[in-house]
């Protein structure tokens, strides 16, 4: 595949590719990974199942980048508008998620090569998006429609990327660091998220369980690139990053008992 006529516009946002993803046309260029084959593989195998609310893969260009179609809508960003951060757009985040989750369910994802293994107790085989952050959702209308950047999927469960995303869109967090109107709401938040999935029971403990693993998970991450030399991740880290990851690991290592309550009565 050729590169279509027409100006490369940066799509901000994110920041494992800071800088490196672009819109031509109707189209999203993205740099190759080691882990593009197995994104290949779900994204093709997504589209098979008509599910929506993910890129169609088009091909590779002549600069080696893959190629996937452009999504039209809002992904959110700092400073957050307050629609986003409203009841019925968390809930049609959950609703999201378990759309994809249905429709990922038949993809065999074991013969490729993913980024970072999920811990073992939350690992069903089920391929999960793993970085469901704010950026990462597509609103139309107050809507959200679709899932961007699976650099992070990989073979995981329901019950984690639950976790994830409860985990930052609720937020699970101090307080303080919450400079938003979900201050104050954050567990209220987290039930409204899970309701609107359908977890049953069992699943809403391991959620309860799964939140801290999922922040240090996701934070070793950042720290690892961080300490290689990744320039957005190292500006993040000592930004402020490294400070937030422990008080959050603080919040939740005094924050169980509440976080279960919130999920389960």
């Amino acid at each position: 595949m050729t590169t279509e006529p027409g100006p490369e516009v940066e799509l901000t946002g994110g920041t494992a590719n800071q800088g490196l993803v672009v819109r031509v046309g109707d189209t999203v260029r993205r740099p190759w990974r080691r882990t593009t084959p197995a994104t290949h593989a779900l994204l093709r195998h997504l589209e098979q199942v008509g599910f929506d609310g993910a890129p169609r893969l088009l091909g590779v260009d002549d600069q080696g980048r893959e190629v996937l179609t452009y999504l039209p809508g809002e992904a959110v960003a700092p400073p957050y508008p307050a629609w986003a951060l409203s009841r019925p757009a968390l809930e049609s985040v959950a609703g999201l998620l378990r759309g994809y989750h249905d429709a990922v369910e038949s993809f065999d994802g074991s013969a490729h090569t993913w980024q970072l293994p999920v811990p073992p107790r939350f690992t069903t085989g089920l391929v999960s998006h793993n970085d469901p952050n704010l950026d990462n959702v597509v609103f139309r209308d107050g809507v959200a429609v679709a899932l961007i950047d699976f650099d992070l999927a990989g073979p995981g469960s329901r019950v984690w990327d639950v976790a994830a995303a409860a985990r930052l869109w609720a937020p699970l967090r101090p307080d303080a660091d919450i400079g938003d109107l979900r201050r104050g709401h954050s567990l209220e938040r987290l039930r409204w998220f899970v309701d609107a999935y359908g977890l049953t029971e069992r699943d809403r403990e391991l959620v309860a369980d799964a939140v801290q693993p999922n922040h240090a998970w996701c934070y070793d991450n950042v720290r690892h690139h961080a300490e290689a030399g990744h320039k957005g991740f190292s500006a993040f880290w000592q930004g402020g990053g490294a400070d937030l990851a422990v008080r959050v690991q603080d919040w939740f290592a005094g924050h169980h008992a509440e976080v279960r309550r919130a999920l389960l009565q």
